[in-house]
């Protein structure tokens, strides 16, 4: 309801053309899933239809990437991260719509979860609002099965200090059904260490099947 009255009071400028009404006007939002680099998220290298390899060893069966972090897309993950600019969870919600194919009914959307932190800085958790957003557009159920258990921050972390704090970041909480398949999702991927210990930890809880879906992939400068 808040977010519907800013919005009339201060409207939103699209982060890619600043044509007024929304965050993302659908022309933007066609340029950034009509030119997706089909490349393994792990190593890079050209892929399928997913954004996965068959040479990688990772803990995941399939991954999904929106796009790379540049342009509208990093702007829109900047307002929504660091801005607080709530509404953004449709804009970006859709962005995964879009690029994710029909799913199986007995899917669980995951969430990365957020540290607590964040969401006291925030106001929300960022990738719970997605998460949720996801799953309602799609008829599937949403599940925050895997927490946290260190508050560290990775960004502006070196690659192995990243990997070193995910290693020891993720517990599962609940039960887990070890047919059905877990769509993990996250905003960003840097090293990818994060999606690999949160997917690993699913996967040593008792998950069979765990797939990824990244809005946007960045390089760790």
């Amino acid at each position: 309801m808040l977010d519907d009255i800013l919005s009339i009071i201060a409207p939103h400028h699209c982060c890619g053309c600043d044509e007024i009404g929304s965050l993302l006007c659908g022309n933007c939002k066609y340029n950034i899933t009509s030119e997706q680099k089909m490349v393994c998220i792990a190593c890079g290298r050209p892929s399928g239809v997913t954004c996965l390899c068959k040479k990688c060893l990772v803990p995941y069966e399939k991954a999904w990437v929106v796009g790379e972090r540049d342009g509208p897309l990093q702007r829109l993950v900047g307002l929504y991260k660091f801005e607080r600019a709530k509404a953004a969870y449709k804009s970006l919600g859709d962005l995964l719509l879009d690029v994710l194919p029909e799913l199986p009914t007995e899917t669980v959307i995951v969430p990365i979860p957020t540290t607590t932190g964040r969401i006291r800085e925030r106001g929300y958790d960022h990738m719970l609002l997605i998460a949720r957003y996801v799953a309602q557009a799609r008829g599937l159920k949403y599940q925050q099965l895997v927490r946290r258990q260190t508050n560290t921050k990775q960004r502006q972390a070196t690659a192995s200090k990243r990997d070193l704090q995910a290693k020891n970041a993720f517990f599962v909480s609940g039960k887990i059904d070890a047919d059905t398949p877990f769509l993990i999702i996250d905003d960003v991927m840097t090293t990818g260490a994060t999606i690999k210990y949160a997917s690993l930890a699913l996967c040593n809880a008792g998950a069979k099947h765990v797939w990824v879906a990244i809005i946007a992939r960045q390089t760790l400068d």
